[in-house]
C-alpha cells in the first residue's frame, strides 16, 4: 500500500530536513499492496533477467545483484527515482543539487568541480538506456516513472559489459515497469512536503482481452537546496511528464509492447538564467516464442533530450536510434545460449557558449555489436557461463568484452560464484572534443587520442538462505583500472591541458546484504560496503610534473564504509511503518564528513481505495 506520510530526519551534516505526506486513491486492480505478500523464501525465488538475459530466480544468479521489489518502492514512499535507488545497499546514492545526484556502484562517485562524472554505471528504464554517451553520466532530472507502476529494479555491482555493452562498468540498474494488463484502473496520487510536490494520474484499461494499455501524467517541482553556508543554491526545479504503454498478445507464440515518454521542465541555475529541458522517447518490443526454451525480442527505440539555457549560455540536443535483436534458445540438454546484435546511432547538436563549446559542435556517432553467451549445465550443481561481445565505437577501436562465471550449488539454499569479466567506458565528444576557455584563454581540450577507459575484474560472492526466515548474499571484488581520463598539459606551451588516459589504479572491497523475518508482521534488513581505491599515474604523465591538476583524488572520490539497516513493520491489517538508518562514510574530496541518515515513513489505509 502506498504511502501517508514520509518523515526524513538526518541526524548531523545533512542538507535538508524533509517531511511529506502523500495522498493515493485508486480503483481497478494492479495497485493495493499485500502487506503480507513477500516471505523471505519468495524473495529469493524472484525472477531476475540482467544477469544472463533470460528469467531465472535471484537465488541462482551468479552474480551481485540486488533486488529493489515494487513493495520496498511503495512502503518506502519515494518520491522519485535516485531516491529510490537508495534502497538498493550496493550503491552508493548521493544528492548534489536538487536535480542532481551521484549514483555509483563500487566507486567512481567523480568529483564534478574536477569534471570527473559518476560515469561508471549503465541504466536502463525497459530496455532503453538513459546513460547519455554525449558526456558520460545520467542526467537524473531527466528520468522519472510512477512508482505505483515499477515493477522491479534489478542493481547489478560489478560489470555487465558482454551483455549490455560499453559504459556498464561498475553496474547496471535495470528497471522494469508493470505491463499494463496489471496496471488496471485508475490512481490518483499527490503530495506535499516542505521542499517537494507532485500530482501524478494514471489510468489503466482494456481494448479486448489481449490488448491493454495504460497511460499517466506527473508533475514534480523540488524547491531549491541550500549550501553547507547556509545560502540558497538557486537550484529549484520542476517538470512535468507525461506517457503511455500499450501491449498486445498477438497469439499464442507473439507479444508486441509500444510505450512513450514526453516531458517538459526547467532548473534554476545560480547566476544564470533558467536552464529548459525536454525530450520524448518512444520504444517498441517484439517477443515472439518457439518452443519453452527458445525466444526471439527484437526491440527498437528512439529517444531525444534537449537542454537549453537562455541568455546565450548554450544548450544541446541528442537523438539516438536503436536496434536490438536477441536469440535464447537450448542446445541439447546441457547449453542455453544467448546470442544477439545491436546498433545504435545518435546525433547530436551543440551550441556552445563563451566558457564551453564542442569542435566540431555536431556529430554522428555509431556503435555497433554483436555477442553470444553461453550457460552450461555441467553438472546438477554446477554451472558455468562463457560470454564474449565485440563491440565497435564511434572514437575508438573495436573491443572484446569477455566475461566468465561459475557457480557452484552447495545444498538446497546456498550457492557460491566466482567470475571474471572485462569492461570499458567508451569516449564521448566530451572526451574528444571539448573546448575550454578561462576568459579568452583556451584552457582545456579535449584529447586527439583518448580511447577507451579500461577495467578488469575479479569477484567471488555466495548467497544463501539458512531458513525460510533468514537470507544472506555476500561478494568480494578486485578491480583493475586502465586508461583512467587524466588531465595532460602541454610541455612547450602549459596550456591547454588536454584529457589523456594516464592514469591506472585498483580498488577492492566487500558488499553484504541480507533479510531476517521476525514474525510474520516485522522484516529486518541490512547491508555493508567496504571500499577501498588507490590510484596513481603512469610514469609518463606529464600531470606528475605539475602537482595540483585534477587526478588522482578525483577518481576515488568515495566513501570507503557504508551500512544500513531497514525495517518493515505491518500494524495490523491497515498501516504500516518503515524505518532507514544509514550510515556514509566520509568523502574526501570535496570533503564531506560521514553522516548519518534516518527515514521514517507511516502509510495508513483510510478506507478501500484511498489511503
Amino acid at each position: 500500500m502506498p504511502s501517508i506520510v514520509r518523515l526524513r530526519v538526518p541526524v548531523r551534516l545533512c542538507t535538508r530536513t524533509a517531511i511529506l505526506a502523500v495522498l493515493s486513491c485508486w480503483t481497478g486492480t494492479g495497485m493495493a499492496l499485500d502487506l503480507n505478500s513477500m516471505s523471505i523464501e519468495e524473495l529469493a525465488q524472484i525472477e531476475v533477467t540482467s544477469v544472463t538475459k533470460s528469467a531465472q530466480p535471484l537465488s541462482e544468479a551468479p552474480s551481485a545483484i540486488y533486488v529493489i521489489t515494487r513493495e520496498e518502492i511503495l512502503r518506502s514512499g519515494a518520491p522519485n527515482l535516485p531516491e529510490m535507488l537508495r534502497l538498493a545497499p550496493n550503491l552508493q546514492v548521493a544528492q548534489t543539487s536538487a536535480s542532481q545526484y551521484a549514483i555509483t556502484a563500487r566507486g567512481f562517485s567523480g568529483s564534478p568541480a574536477a569534471q570527473n562524472f559518476a560515469n561508471k554505471l549503465l541504466v536502463l528504464i525497459d530496455g532503453r538506456s538513459v546513460y547519455t554517451p554525449l558526456y558520460s553520466g545520467v542526467y537524473w532530472d531527466m528520468q522519472d516513472i510512477l512508482s505505483e507502476d515499477v515493477d522491479r529494479i534489478e542493481v547489478i555491482s560489478g560489470p555487465g559489459a558482454t551483455l549490455w555493452g560499453a559504459n556498464a562498468v561498475n553496474g547496471v540498474i535495470n528497471i522494469i515497469t508493470r505491463p499494463s494488463d496489471a496496471t488496471q484502473g485508475a490512481v490518483l496520487s499527490a503530495n506535499g512536503g516542505s521542499n517537494e510536490r507532485s500530482v501524478g494520474f494514471r489510468y489503466g484499461g482494456k481494448a479486448s482481452e489481449a490488448l491493454s494499455y495504460r497511460v499517466y501524467v506527473r508533475g514534480y517541482e523540488d524547491d531549491q537546496t541550500r549550501t553547507a553556508a547556509g545560502v540558497p543554491a538557486q537550484d529549484g526545479w520542476s517538470r512535468v511528464q507525461g506517457g503511455f504503454r500499450v501491449d498486445w498478445e498477438a497469439s499464442a507464440q507473439d507479444s508486441l509492447t509500444v510505450q512513450g515518454d514526453l516531458y517538459d521542465g526547467d532548473r534554476s541555475q545560480f547566476g544564470a538564467p533558467d536552464e529548459d529541458i525536454e525530450g520524448r522517447n518512444l520504444l517498441t518490443r517484439w517477443n515472439r516464442g518457439f518452443a519453452d526454451d527458445s525466444a526471439l525480442q527484437v526491440q527498437l527505440y528512439y529517444d531525444r533530450t534537449e537542454r537549453k539555457s537562455g541568455g546565450g549560455g548554450g544548450g544541446f540536443s541528442f537523438e539516438t536510434y536503436d536496434l536490438d535483436v536477441q536469440h535464447s534458445f537450448a542446445l541439447g540438454t546441457r547449453h542455453d545460449l544467448v546470442v544477439g546484435s545491436g546498433v545504435r546511432v545518435s546525433r547530436y547538436d551543440i551550441v556552445g557558449n563563451f566558457a564551453l563549446d564542442f569542435e566540431p559542435a555536431k556529430r554522428t556517432l555509431r556503435l555497433a555489436n554483436a555477442f553470444v553467451q553461453d550457460s552450461i549445465r555441467i553438472s546438477d550443481a554446477v554451472r558455468l557461463v562463457l560470454g564474449l561481445k565485440i563491440e565497435d565505437y564511434p572514437y575508438a577501436a573495436s573491443a572484446l568484452l569477455p566475461n566468465v562465471r561459475l557457480s557452484v550449488r552447495l545444498g538446497e539454499s546456498t550457492m557460491v560464484w566466482a567470475a571474471a569479466s572485462r569492461a570499458v567506458r567508451s569516449p564521448t565528444p566530451f572526451d574528444r572534443d571539448v573546448r575550454e576557455r578561462i576568459g579568452t584563454t583556451l584552457f582545456l581540450i579535449g584529447g586527439p587520442d583518448f580511447t577507451t577507459e579500461k577495467l578488469t575484474a575479479f569477484e567471488l560472492g555466495g548467497r544463501a538462505q539458512p531458513s525460510e526466515r533468514l537470507s544472506l548474499s555476500a561478494s568480494a571484488f578486485y578491480n583493475r583500472y586502465d586508461d583512467l581520463r587524466s588531465a595532460e598539459f602541454n610541455l612547450l606551451t602549459l596550456l591547454p591541458l588536454e584529457w589523456g588516459n594516464m592514469i591506472r589504479g585498483r580498488t577492492y572491497g566487500v558488499e553484504a546484504w541480507g533479510s531476517y523475518g521476525v514474525t510474520p508482521w516485522w522484516k529486518l534488513s541490512a547491508g555493508v560496503n567496504v571500499l577501498k581505491e588507490r590510484f596513481r599515474f603512469k610514469p609518463d604523465a606529464t600531470a606528475l610534473l605539475l602537482p595540483g591538476l585534477p587526478g588522482v583524488e578525483q577518481q576515488g572520490n568515495d566513501p570507503e564504509f557504508q551500512a544500513s539497516i531497514k525495517s518493515a513493520m505491518n500494524l495490523g491489517s491497515r498501516a504500516t511503518i518503515d524505518l532507514a538508518l544509514r550510515h556514509v562514510g566520509r568523502r574526501p574530496l570535496p570533503r564531506v564528513s560521514s553522516y548519518v541518515e534516518l527515514d521514517a515513513h507511516v502509510a495508513v489505509d483510510l478506507a478501500p481505495g484511498c489511503s
